[in-house]
């Protein structure tokens, strides 16, 4: 029944994905903020003054602010809908191409990192997988042939300083490398949904197999009760005792199907002990843990009636209590029972069982187990000990 536990698994990694958003955005960000350095750099050895430094200075960061707004335009894009801008969209392309005049007009020099801007925001724009590189390359070649023709490695920019051509060749990359981190960012999103498409197809297909049991076993017990009562029916005018041995017949047969019934659903409510261990590791793993679960081969042996909400109980008050440090969980065998371990970091702030683990206490008391917790030198750990199926009766 492991199936059962894994949506919850593979829809767990979001808060990795929005990591990965914002290490996308820092680095396209960053090579912005490269970009604009070198061309504060490039101002302060022409010497154009401080009036330039602070236009520059503004300009850069105005830049910034607008890529950051079509970052986000791109972050909700859709597959159904991907448009090349929203409706705001194109008000920061507007706004990039007044920072990129004020370039022009107000900063000596200006005409690189103008086409520069330029190019930038027409990259971040959401355009087609197969239309993408097209663009990054007529825009790159633009921004090329702008070097050459007017920029620091033509014939008139022969005079300019290292800074000017620092800026003209890392301003040739920087549309190609911002849409490499784009593209990594959209692999990404592709997994991720790819992952809660697996999700909810396992959970279609395992609604399906319990409908399809359900539908089994009813189907089963129903013919057989008709039977019973058509026979009794007609053997009531002649046989009174025949017809009521019948009608017992079917009772016995209702009270199979509910007992079939009540089986079939503990079955798929218990989740082996392997599976609980797995399913806990991943849950804590996608929660930022460096989470480790180690267990005996024979674990199937394990009451997992028992340990199953131990584990889930634990990993419960990890996620709420703990603190980045590492995590193990361990289950093994002791003597003819079972011991069952979570270690983890914590502050020192915590104190006390909690409601969850004294309703662990209790439920192992009730089955002759015992439960251990130690707190100390930044470690919290719960030892569970619980007695074989011999020990259990």
């Amino acid at each position: 029944m492991s199936s059962a536990a894994a949506p919850s698994v593979a829809l767990a990694p979001v808060r990795g994905v929005r990591a990965t958003w914002w290490y996308t955005v820092g680095a396209v960000i960053f090579f912005e903020v490269i970009i604009g350095m070198l061309w504060i750099a490039d101002q302060v050895e022409r010497g154009t003054g401080d009036a330039s430094i602070v236009a520059t200075l503004a300009l850069g960061a105005t830049w910034c602010l607008a890529t950051l707004q079509l970052l986000r335009d791109y972050r909700h894009r859709t597959p159904e809908h991907p448009p090349v801008a929203s409706r705001f969209g194109w008000i920061e392309i507007g706004v990039v191409a007044l920072v990129a005049t004020g370039a022009l007009l107000l900063v000596g020099g200006g005409e690189m990192v103008a086409v520069i801007m330029l190019a930038q925001a027409v990259a971040l724009l959401g355009w087609r997988p197969g239309l993408r590189w097209k663009i990054i390359a007529m825009v790159t070649a633009a921004i090329v042939a702008v070097m050459l023709v007017a920029g620091p490695f033509s014939a008139a920019g022969a005079d300019l300083q290292e800074g000017a051509r620092f800026v003209a060749v890392y301003g040739s990359l920087l549309p190609a490398m911002t849409v490499l981190s784009l593209w990594w960012w959209d692999v990404l999103i592709t997994l991720d949904r790819a992952r809660a498409s697996e999700a909810r197809l396992a959970a279609t297909q395992e609604r399906l197999r319990l409908a399809t049991d359900v539908h089994d076993l009813q189907g089963h017990h129903l013919q057989v009760i008709a039977l019973q009562l058509e026979l009794a029916a007609r053997l009531m005018p002649r046989d009174s005792e025949a017809g009521m041995a019948q009608l017992a017949l079917a009772r016995a047969s209702v009270d199979d199907a509910r007992q079939g019934t009540r089986d079939l659903a503990t079955r798929f409510r218990s989740v082996p002990l392997r599976d609980e261990l797995a399913n806990a590791q991943d849950l804590l793993r996608a929660a930022g843990q460096d989470a480790t679960a180690v267990c005996t081969p024979d674990i199937d042996d394990a009451p997992a009636d028992v340990l199953g909400p131990v584990i889930r109980e634990t990993t419960t008050n990890i996620l709420r209590h703990g603190t980045p440090g590492g995590v193990r969980l361990s289950l093994s065998r002791e003597g003819s029972g079972w011991v069952y371990g979570a270690d983890n970091a914590t502050d020192a702030a915590g104190s006390g069982l909690g409601s969850g683990l004294n309703g662990i206490a209790d439920r192992l008391a009730a089955s002759g187990g015992t439960l251990r917790v130690q707190r100390g030198e930044g470690r919290f750990t719960v030892t569970v000990r619980v007695p074989g199926a011999e020990g259990a009766a």
